[in-house]
């Protein structure tokens, strides 16, 4: 999966979803202009394809982002579905994999 994007596609529907959890924007697009590890989600990919993406906040908390891109006028957006911290025990395996 090709990881340039021309930004972020937010409404006021995905903004309300990802924020839910308590995730600001600005977390969600710090950690993708940082290193993510990004994954397909086969299982919710029914009309469009689906990513997970885990990174770190900007205060370096472990993060969990559904997405999904978006082409605009030839250019490639990502558009967040939801977000959340990552669990305790998500967030162990990480740390774990992450050291590694």
């Amino acid at each position: 999966m090709e990881r340039t994007y021309a930004g972020f596609d937010w409404d006021v529907a995905n903004r309300a979803k990802c924020e839910k959890h308590g995730v600001t924007i600005e977390d969600i697009e710090h950690m993708f202009r940082r290193i993510v590890r990004i994954a397909p989600d086969p299982k919710h990919s029914l009309r469009e394809d689906r990513f997970v993406a885990v990174g770190r906040s900007t205060e370096g908390r472990p993060l969990f982002v559904a997405f999904t891109v978006r082409e605009k006028g030839g250019e490639r957006f990502v558009r967040p579905v939801s977000a959340r911290y990552m669990h305790k025990k998500e967030s162990d395996k990480y740390e774990e994999a992450e050291g590694s």
